[in-house]
């Protein structure tokens, strides 16, 4: 069976072993740090194109199985895939329609997993987002309090500030603007196991009177500039190139004139926004974020600037989101057994290989991940930022 390998395939050297559903066995290196189980005979012939999806896809569905550390998986699949491949970026993509109702099941097969799942991997406040490194020393929990004062202060959130949450997940950031800077905010997802654990943790904490979450879509909130500063993590990734400017019409009219707005999210590569090459973004899009699209930086600011939002910060926080993301899967790593009690098999595989992917990713700038900060100008031009970015570090 492994002659039928491709020469291409066989002549590899990389610290990796193919084992072959009848026990059969071949190594490419002399000390390999990974197996690939083939289970499915006719995996064979087509691992002489090992595109990342393929790979990915293979293990999601059972027709392999992975042995060795998580990390070195992606390293290794990464150099399989390069070798064979070649560094070819993907050219042709399909933007998929973005709709309420499509919207609403897409933020459903993602976010209602299991409250408790997420549990076995996140932070103690269940920010689901990039965290913030002051150091690069921190623990998770103490760089996930980091980034949320680090969103308060860039925002200039004051006492008594109304603040709208776009996306607000758990309900970490929300609860931590009310009890730390004494906003009263408004938070919106379409998640309803989000919703349900979020409100639970604002009651438990006393913070109903400061804070109101709700199951909404953001192309229903007001466009009467009723909110003093608006604040976006992890959200417009679900937007949809073709929704952006909607998106961003929608935050400028909920903000009030010389109001802020900051929009956290990750961001391509290209500017044309294709996904990464080698079917690395196809996986995802199949199995983690059906219809997700990542615009790049350069397209936001503009959208944002069309849509009467001036940009005055940008921050990349590439190398922060590879760490959280490391930090996230060494923990799940740490939980399998327990995860594999509150999740389907093919779900915890399919989290396995994104955790890890991603992390991979962000290392070697895929992808990106930036925070945009903007400001509503007032008719005459102004607005009440400070002259220099001090008070955000003090």
């Amino acid at each position: 069976m492994l002659a039928q390998l491709p020469p291409a395939l066989r002549s590899l050297q990389l610290p990796l072993r193919l084992q072959l559903w009848d026990g059969h066995q071949l190594d490419f290196g002399p000390e390999p740090l990974v197996t690939l189980v083939v289970r499915d005979p006719q995996l064979l012939n087509r691992l002489g194109s090992p595109s990342l999806d393929l790979l990915g896809s293979a293990y999601v569905e059972g027709a392999m199985d992975i042995q060795g550390p998580i990390g070195a998986v992606m390293s290794i699949a990464d150099a399989l895939s390069t070798a064979l491949l070649g560094e070819a970026d993907a050219t042709a993509f399909v933007r998929p329609a973005h709709d309420k109702a499509s919207d609403a099941e897409d933020i459903h097969y993602h976010y209602d997993l299991s409250n408790d799942f997420y549990r076995l991997w996140l932070d103690r406040d269940l920010v689901y987002s990039c965290a913030y490194f002051e150091t690069g020393t921190e623990d998770l929990d103490s760089a996930q309090q980091a980034k949320l004062r680090h969103l308060c202060r860039k925002l200039r959130l004051q006492p008594g500030e109304r603040l709208l949450d776009v996306g607000c997940g758990w309900g970490g950031l929300a609860r931590f603007a009310a009890r730390e800077f004494g906003a009263e905010v408004y938070g919106i997802t379409l998640s309803g196991e989000q919703l349900k654990l979020a409100r639970e943790r604002v009651a438990a904490e006393g913070l109903q009177d400061r804070v109101q979450l709700e199951l909404q879509d953001y192309r229903d909130l007001p466009a009467d500039g009723r909110f003093d500063k608006v604040v976006s993590v992890g959200m417009f990734e679900h937007v949809g190139h073709a929704n952006l400017p909607l998106y961003f019409r929608t935050l400028q009219q909920a903000v009030k004139p010389g109001g802020l707005v900051l929009n956290h999210g990750i961001t391509a590569k290209h500017t044309d926004g294709r996904p990464v090459g080698r079917g690395g973004g196809k996986f995802i899009d199949r199995y983690v974020f059906p219809h997700g699209e990542l615009p790049h930086l350069a397209t936001a600011v503009a959208r944002m600037s069309e849509e009467g939002l001036e940009v005055v910060d940008v921050e990349s926080l590439r190398l922060h989101y590879a760490r959280t993301l490391h930090l996230w899967s060494e923990r799940l790593e740490q939980h399998l057994e327990e995860a594999a009690r509150l999740v389907p098999e093919r779900a915890l595989r399919i989290w396995r290989l994104y955790l890890a992917g991603c992390a991979y990713g962000f290392e070697r700038e895929w992808i990106n991940l930036h925070q945009i900060l903007a400001v509503r100008p007032r008719a005459d031009g102004s607005h009440d930022l400070p002259w220099s970015r001090a008070d955000i570090y003090r």
